[in-house]
């Protein structure tokens, strides 16, 4: 157990000393034109410490899309290879990995950016929340001194403080409960509605006949239909905050999955794309 904590610890500690880096910058700017100690001035630092990580993870993101949307256009040959190979496992996985090094299509590139985003939304949602419960005894992490903690503690958003969560917020008054109630459902609702939307985006768009058929494309349809019940149930447990970066991270994708399907050709056509 030692070894393990050793090694998440190696993992998680320099990405919270890089998430607030982020996030502090961000409050700095914020605080130029609103209170230091607004929960509009966090919401906004932590809009923008979202933004900079999807600028950062901007290579590898188009990647993704790229690797998603071609192993989506392979979906009706390897429908044939399962028909002819189905009987012999160890030869139908020969000849998908040849099809794949043919087309150069890497179905492993469209997971890069989860594996990255996990640890990131795990290390900003534990600044978070242990700010919001211990503030300057104890709630600061990386660059944070303990001030910045308490601050990020006391903040207010819309009736409820930014490390709130739908579950445990006090509300002051009856207004306050019904602002923060209503703010986690425009939030949860947006989070679910942009993640649908961009999936089915990608279902959707111009590819092949047959793509939306086959394993990898049933795969792409569990996650259009399940990922927004399993975002609206999580978010009801989710600090304020953290809720504003999830919106911030799927409006971003949104966006970014619609540029790079407009501007690339389709999969599998004349100057279609590898992965």
């Amino acid at each position: 157990m030692d070894l393990l904590g050793d090694f998440a610890s190696g993992i998680m500690t320099p990405l919270y000393y890089g998430i607030t880096a982020l996030l502090l910058a961000g409050h700095w700017v914020s605080s130029l034109i609103l209170p230091a100690g607004s929960g509009w001035t966090w919401v906004l630092a932590i809009v923008g410490l979202t933004i900079a990580v999807r600028v950062l993870l901007l290579p590898l993101s188009f990647q993704a899309v790229k690797g998603k949307r071609a192993m989506l256009a392979l979906q009706p040959r390897i429908r044939e290879l399962q028909k002819e190979y189905g009987h012999a496992r160890e030869r139908l996985t020969q000849e998908q990995m040849k099809l794949w090094k043919e087309t150069g299509t890497n179905p492993f590139k469209s997971c890069l950016p989860l594996l990255l985003e996990l640890p990131i939304f795990f290390a900003l949602y534990r600044t978070i929340e242990v700010a919001s419960r211990f503030g300057a005894d104890g709630g600061a992490r990386g660059f944070m001194a303990p001030a910045d903690a308490e601050s990020l503690r006391q903040a207010i958003f819309a009736g409820a403080k930014v490390g709130d969560t739908l579950m445990t917020f006090e509300p002051i008054s009856i207004n306050d409960s019904l602002n923060a109630i209503i703010l986690a459902l425009v939030l949860i609702v947006g989070i679910c509605g942009t993640q649908f939307y961009a999936q089915w985006k990608l279902l959707h768009s111009e590819l092949p006949p047959g793509a939306d058929e086959g394993p990898y494309a049933q795969e792409q349809k569990f996650v259009l239909y399940v990922m927004p019940v399993a975002f609206a149930v999580g978010g009801l447990a989710l600090p304020f905050g953290v809720l504003v970066h999830w919106l911030t991270w799927f409006v971003w994708t949104m966006a970014e999955q619609a540029y790079i399907i407009r501007d690339e050709p389709r999969p599998g056509s004349s100057g279609g794309m590898g992965a």
